[in-house]
């Protein structure tokens, strides 16, 4: 009889937040979460930066300036702590509807009073967070307030139906990022987007692009997650009436793509809401017999991609601080890297950079 391979729903969400508002927007997250979950959902990807919101200030005022300065004043009280009684409201709802959850928060660390991250957090069906990927690196205005992610959270989780991953806006179109998703079989992949881009960029078209390029040529399933603009949106953001008509135009593109590059649903039409598509995953089958870009259908002899995980720290304490090398070698090569090896059909595996160094170089304090 063979292998059986499951059938799921999964549900993109299509939503705006409670502009900077961190406890309104997770009770809006905990109540879409339930809502997926009651119509069978078994994974619910949220847009990019949806708690408290997005930094969609720097597209119409200056960086400096007043207004934006409080904008971000705002949405650094209003980020998110790794855990936190708001990560806690997430996985409860998570557990309750027995529904893996991707969602897109502005992430802050306990203890620091500047520094914020573009994250996605990572919730099983258990309620339990298993990651969380950081921006490797913030696209325009979000330089202004984001600093740059690490590779930590760049990977695919496993789950019952295979893998989820999870990338941020542009990093959708890296083709380095994909092929890492793709080496470590991802299944199910959620592409979370904010609201708009910039003045004179139709984001609708871009979406339509990266995702189906991506499920092509992963041959998985896209999740495309998208944000909307609320009403209290349309008043607080724009500077001038070009402005205005801007966001008032129609926006949203919400969609779930299959492993061919073909629209399973969507793209939605703009409001707020949840699309749902019922997925087959042994359809990914036939196209990873055809084109298995990180398998069969790569020569490994020929080509190599390293990644180096480790996150950066503030400060370093070394066992001998003459020690050059070790210095060097400690504070360069942390983390234990994924490499893509010449002559190996495994196209991840491990290998220790660090050495001598790693066992004698600690985190300070």
């Amino acid at each position: 009889m063979g292998d059986d391979y499951p059938r799921i729903r999964v549900a993109a969400v299509q939503a705006a937040p409670v502009f900077l508002n961190r406890e309104g927007t997770v009770a809006k997250a905990c109540a879409l979460i339930r809502e997926a979950a009651s119509n069978g959902a078994r994974l619910i990807g949220f847009p990019e930066g949806f708690i408290p919101t997005h930094p969609l200030w720097f597209h119409f005022h200056p960086a400096s300036g007043f207004r934006s300065l409080q904008f971000s004043k705002e949405l650094f009280k209003n980020s998110v702590i790794i855990p936190s009684p708001a990560t806690e409201a997430l996985c409860e709802a998570a557990r309750a509807g027995s529904i893996y959850v991707v969602i897109g928060i502005c992430e802050k660390t306990a203890g620091r009073m500047g520094t914020l991250y573009n994250t996605l957090l990572f919730i099983d069906d258990k309620g339990q967070i298993v990651g969380r990927h950081r921006k490797l690196h913030p696209t325009l205005g979000e330089r202004l307030v984001h600093a740059p992610g690490d590779a930590e959270g760049l990977r695919a989780y496993p789950t019952e139906f295979g893998a989820m991953s999870g990338l941020m806006c542009g990093e959708n179109s890296n083709a380095l990022s994909l092929f890492v998703l793709d080496a470590m079989g991802t299944t199910v992949h959620v592409a979370s987007w904010p609201s708009h881009f910039n003045h004179g960029t139709h984001m609708g078209s871009i979406i339509e692009v990266a995702s189906r390029s991506f499920a092509y040529q992963a041959k998985a399933f896209v999740v495309n997650a998208v944000g909307a603009i609320s009403a209290e949106m349309r008043e607080a953001l724009p500077a001038n009436d070009l402005d205005r008509e801007f966001l008032s135009r129609s926006h949203g593109g919400a969609s779930v793509i299959g492993p061919w590059g073909q629209f399973l649903a969507g793209p939605m039409e703009p409001g707020e809401g949840i699309l749902y598509a019922d997925l087959s995953i042994e359809e990914i089958i036939i196209g990873k017999s055809v084109q298995d870009f990180s398998g069969h259908y790569n020569r490994f002899d020929v080509f190599s991609l390293t990644v180096r995980p480790g996150a950066a720290r503030p400060l370093c304490r070394l066992a001998d601080p003459y020690s050059k090398n070790l210095a060097q070698v400690a504070l360069e090569g942390r983390a234990e890297s994924l490499e893509l090896t010449s002559g190996t059909e495994d196209p991840l595996s491990r290998k220790n950079l660090i050495g001598e160094g790693r066992r004698q170089a600690q985190d300070w304090p």
